[in-house]
C-alpha cells in the first residue's frame, strides 16, 4: 500500500504559475478491536500496523509485557487491526478523558498528568552520550526520512544507540511514530534502558509519557519540548535534548548523561570566578 498519493497542484512563484503534479503523504484511518471490542480508531500512515497496534496498547498500559498480547491481526484493504490479549477489557470511561492537540483528525489523545503516576523514575546510570553523536543521531533521523523529503507531511522516529539508529519509522503523526518503535521494541523484545529516541517534532508531555512508560532514558528532539513534558522528565528521570540540529542542542533536563558536560560547567565556573 502507497504511502504518498499523486495529486494536482498549481504552483505559484511570484506571478508564475505552474500546473504540475506532486506527492502527499496518505492519511489512512484504522479501527483497532481489541478482544472483539472496538476501542479507538486511528489516523496514521498506512505501514507497520501491527507495531503501531501493540505500541499504542503498551503506551497506554494495556499491555504490561510480551506474555500478555495472544494475536495481531491486520486487515490492510479494509483497515482493520484486532489484537488478543489477557488483560481484562479497558475500565468504562477510558477513552472519556481529553482531547489534545494531536495529529490526525479524529484520534483522541488519552493522557492526563495522571497516567505518568504509575511510572517509575528512570535510573540508567550507564547510559552515557556525547554532543557529537547526539548531533550525528539527529542528522542520521534527517537523512532517513524519505516521505518527509517526499511529501513535506510526515513525522519520524528512531531507536538509537548512541552509535546510531536501530529502527527508524514515518508516520503523519508523532505520537504514531513513536507508538511504532515501542511496538518494535515490545514485539521483538528489545531492552531499552541503554537507548534514546530521537524525534522530528516537538517532545509534548503524552510523548514523555511514551518514553518513560518504555524505559528510555533520553529524547533527543530537532524540535521543541513543552514545559509539562520538561516537568514530567524532570520526575520521571528522562533526559531530553531538543533543537539537536547542528552543532546546536539544548539539554533541559538530566544533563549528566551527557559526557563533556561536566568539563563544560568547570570552565564556566572558573571563568565566572576568574
Amino acid at each position: 500500500m502507497s504511502l504518498s498519493s499523486v495529486v494536482k497542484v498549481c504552483k505559484y512563484h511570484g506571478d508564475r504559475l505552474k500546473i504540475c503534479r506532486d506527492l502527499v503523504a496518505r492519511e489512512f484511518p484504522v479501527t483497532l478491536f481489541l478482544n472483539d471490542e472496538e476501542l479507538v480508531t486511528l489516523v496514521c500512515t498506512p505501514d507497520s500496523l501491527e507495531e503501531l497496534a501493540a505500541g499504542f496498547l503498551y503506551g497506554e498500559g494495556l499491555l504490561a509485557g510480551p506474555g500478555d498480547l495472544k494475536s495481531i491481526r491486520v486487515n490492510r484493504e479494509d483497515g482493520l487491526i484486532w489484537v488478543e490479549t489477557t488483560s481484562p477489557a479497558p475500565a468504562e470511561g477510558f477513552l472519556k478523558r481529553y482531547l489534545t492537540t494531536c495529529c490526525g483528525k479524529g484520534r483522541a489523545s488519552f493522557y492526563f498528568v495522571n497516567d505518568a503516576g504509575g511510572i517509575r523514575p528512570l535510573q540508567a546510570a550507564g547510559f552515557r552520550i556525547s554532543r557529537e553523536e547526539i548531533a550525528a543521531l539527529s542528522s542520521a533521523l534527517e537523512a532517513e526520512a524519505g516521505l518527509f523529503r517526499s511529501t513535506g507531511g510526515a513525522h519520524s522516529a528512531a531507536l538509537c544507540r548512541p552509535e546510531g539508529i536501530i529502527a527508524f519509522y514515518e508516520d503523519i503523526g508523532r505520537h504514531n511514530a513513536v507508538d511504532k518503535i515501542a511496538g518494535h521494541c515490545f514485539l521483538k523484545g528489545i531492552p531499552l534502558s541503554d537507548k534514546a529516541i530521537a524525534l522530528s517534532g516537538r517532545v509534548s508531555s503524552e510523548i514523555l509519557i511514551k518514553a518513560a512508560r518504555m524505559g528510555v532514558p533520553m529524547v533527543i528532539s530537532r524540535s521543541a519540548p513543552t514545559d509539562l513534558a520538561l516537568q514530567m522528565a524532570e520526575e520521571l528521570g528522562v533526559t531530553v535534548a531538543g533543537f539537536a540540529r547542528g552543532n546546536r542542542v539544548n539539554l533541559y533536563t538530566h544533563p549528566e548523561r551527557v559526557t563533556g558536560q561536566e568539563t563544560e560547567d568547570r570552565r564556566q565556573e572558573q571563568t565566572t570566578n576568574g
